[in-house]
């Protein structure tokens, strides 16, 4: 494991209940390194297919570096990549407020209902408030990352660049009147990826 992966170590660690004859292993959070490139990929394609490049996120997030300390995968003992998630510096609207945009979001389909997916998401908020930031969007179903306290509730005014579910575009707060007159559309912003196109950050 790198130096930048045991620094941003998390203190996250669960283990993955037994089932279907599986063993259970405990997990780690940690930073994404660039050895994560290849494995965070193929696990993409296999939990979200190869359509997931077409979604309206995807717009966002090309030809961008994900932002800054806010990109992480889920490891077990072997280093092997379970899961993945990553916050996107966007604007929102035409000079607008700074904002997050999480995802993808994905675990391992032969590894769900483990408590990965949680894990990743209370780390992402949880480091997301200690670097600052105000509030993070997601394009995601309420029932699931309400949990998270994500809500529609102050993303009427907003919109995705490109087609969207209006009820799916979600948002939390992490500071309070953070997302107060927020409107138009959500604007890719942050560093720009210079070199490969798998955009790992740096």
């Amino acid at each position: 494991m790198s130096a930048g992966a045991s620094r941003a170590a998390s203190v996250a660690f669960g283990d993955i209940s037994p089932s279907s004859g599986e063993i259970a292993r405990a997990f780690a959070i940690v930073a994404e390194t660039s050895a994560d490139v290849a494995a965070r990929e193929a696990l993409l394609d296999r939990a979200m297919g190869p359509k997931r490049r077409k979604k309206s996120s995807e717009k966002l997030r090309r030809g961008r570096r994900p932002s800054e300390g806010l990109a992480f995968v889920a490891r077990d003992a072997s280093g092997s990549v379970l899961g993945t998630v990553r916050l996107w510096d966007v604007t929102l609207g035409e000079n607008g407020p700074a904002a997050l945009l999480l995802g993808p979001l994905a675990v391992d389909p032969a590894l769900k209902s483990g408590g990965i997916g949680s894990a990743l998401m209370q780390h992402a908020i949880a480091e997301a408030a200690r670097l600052g930031h105000g509030a993070i969007l997601l394009v995601g179903d309420a029932p699931y990352y309400g949990r998270f306290g994500f809500s529609a509730e102050r993303t009427g005014a907003l919109a995705m660049p490109g087609p969207y579910e209006r009820h799916r575009l979600l948002a939390l707060e992490l500071k309070a009147a953070a997302l107060d007159g927020a409107k138009g559309t959500i604007k890719a912003a942050g560093r720009k990826i210079k070199g490969l196109a798998m955009g790992f950050v740096a």
